[in-house]
């Protein structure tokens, strides 16, 4: 059974920093693309970063650019996501992505979610 478990939520001071960390099991995804998406109360859920599986690529939406940082670590099935710079607009539960044959920053491609994490950044 594939899962994905996403860990290092909680609460920031603005300006402050978390890393999230994503744990696959199952099944490797060295050669597929992760992401992280992220829905805040009342919103759609929204691409936040994605690395591809084959070169790497990362990928970042522009509100969260040159602030977050996609990286993955394919010998412990993992992706992290680390968040600098936090703003309150940032608040929201993140959630991990993995295995799309779509592009990268399409939610609806992705075939494994994990469950959320929550960031909250107060001001």
């Amino acid at each position: 059974q594939v899962s994905l478990v996403e860990s290092g939520g909680g609460l920031v001071q603005a300006g402050g920093s978390l890393r999230l960390s994503c744990a696959a099991s199952g099944r490797t995804f060295s050669s597929t693309a992760m992401a992280w998406f992220r829905q805040a109360p009342g919103k759609d859920r929204e691409f936040v970063a994605a690395i591809s599986g084959s070169s790497g690529r990362t990928y970042y939406a522009d509100s969260v650019k040159g602030r977050f940082t996609i990286s993955r670590d394919n010998a412990k099935n993992t992706v992290y996501l680390l968040m600098n710079s936090l703003k309150p607009e940032d608040t929201a539960v993140y959630y991990c992505a993995a295995d799309s044959p779509l592009s990268p920053v399409a939610s609806r491609g992705y075939n494994y979610w994990g469950q959320g994490t929550q960031v909250t950044v107060s001001s």
